[in-house]
């Protein structure tokens, strides 16, 4: 059964023709996931123990001088000014964030936010986006919406679902639902699921 993150579907979603199977392959024939691999992982759990453990925004700072990798000393330092930029002055509570597998054609998706935070009272689930290209709202979309029909049934009441564009420091919150976007989801994992197969 194949089984995708939630950044594969929206990578999948977002092409079009060859690169779009080019893109299930690659998928489909990667090798198991490794933490070593994960190049943003350690920012990533150095954000969530900070909130975790109301830590001061202070301990955003300390991550950098403990990395030994050059790649990670050039590209984390604009994750830690762009994410100390948002937390600004605001209030933010901790709360552990539910993961869910949303599942449709025999394809598993694992919808996992990063961050669960009440911020300034409210509650938000909160994807982590920290590469440098440009964030499409398509992308947006298919991230939120996922996250709403997979996981607010078991969030608090009214929770948000979010997406933070780290480097540049801005939280999108969709506010209006998009029709028929569960039917284009939908028609993504048949594809997967008709493809992979065959490959």
């Amino acid at each position: 059964m194949p089984d995708l993150s939630l950044t594969d579907l929206v990578d999948i979603a977002s092409t079009s023709g060859t690169p779009k199977m080019t893109k299930v392959r690659n998928i489909k024939t990667r090798p198991d996931y490794s933490p070593a691999m994960d190049f943003y992982r350690p920012f990533r759990e150095h954000i969530i123990e900070i909130h975790r453990h109301a830590l001061a925004k202070g301990e955003l700072n300390t991550i950098v001088p403990a990395l030994t990798d050059q790649k990670k000393i050039t590209n984390f330092p604009p994750l830690v000014d762009g994410y100390r930029r948002w937390w600004g002055r605001k209030a933010l509570v901790w709360f552990k964030p539910p993961s869910e597998l949303w599942s449709a054609h025999g394809v598993d998706v694992r919808v996992n936010p990063e961050l669960g935070l009440r911020i300034n009272g409210t509650h938000h689930l909160i994807k982590l986006y920290m590469k440098s290209d440009p964030l499409a709202k398509s992308k947006i979309d298919i991230i939120t919406h996922l996250m709403e029909i997979a996981l607010s049934g078991s969030a608090p009441a009214n929770t948000v679902m979010s997406v933070l564009d780290v480097r540049r420091h801005h939280l999108i919150s969709p506010t209006v639902p998009i029709a028929d976007l569960t039917a284009a989801v939908d028609a993504e994992l048949a594809y997967v699921a008709a493809l992979w197969p065959n490959l």
